[in-house]
């Protein structure tokens, strides 16, 4: 894998809808000594409140929800296919239940008060803007709440400042 290398936010080429969508992208938060890590496949990239912005959705059980409700900064990391079983698992085993990170053979990296992971192709520092909840009640199509969410359990949104882009 080539080095990394800081990019403005406005050089990503990437297709978004790929990117997070099909690649998906590891949502990590926490300090160096306690942090967690879990796949993301919802989410996106613009233009908000005159910055480059990321965000994304955490459903209330997800582990890694606590760390980024504690913390400021995130990263957002993407990787190359052949990382697709490790984010599988990442996505699927909670850390509250073990070391994960080892268990799917991934390398930490510590950096600018937070984390991401040896192998990257692109990383996003983020820094929380906004946080809130989807209601069920601002919902204009009453039918994705029941496909999506039958348990009720509704995501927290973030919305967050991108700081620091590195790309392969």
């Amino acid at each position: 894998m080539a080095a990394l290398h800081e990019i403005a936010p406005e050089e990503i080429s990437e297709n978004v809808f790929d990117l997070i969508g099909k690649q998906w992208a590891l949502v990590t938060a926490g300090t160096k000594n306690h942090f967690n890590t879990m796949t993301a496949s919802w989410g996106g990239l613009g233009v908000l409140w005159g910055s480059p912005v990321a965000f994304i959705f955490v459903r209330p059980q997800r582990y890694t929800l606590e760390f980024l409700r504690k913390n400021t900064g995130f990263t957002l990391s993407f990787y190359d296919e052949s990382y697709r079983k490790a984010l599988n698992l990442l996505g699927t085993k909670s850390g509250r239940d073990g070391d994960k990170v080892a268990e799917a053979g991934m390398t930490p990296v510590f950096a600018d008060g937070t984390t991401y992971f040896q192998g990257a192709k692109l990383v996003l520092f983020c820094e929380k803007a906004y946080v809130s909840h989807f209601a069920p009640e601002n919902f204009v199509e009453k039918e994705t709440v029941a496909k999506w969410y039958p348990n009720q359990d509704f995501h927290d949104v973030l919305v967050s400042k991108i700081t620091k882009v590195l790309k392969a």
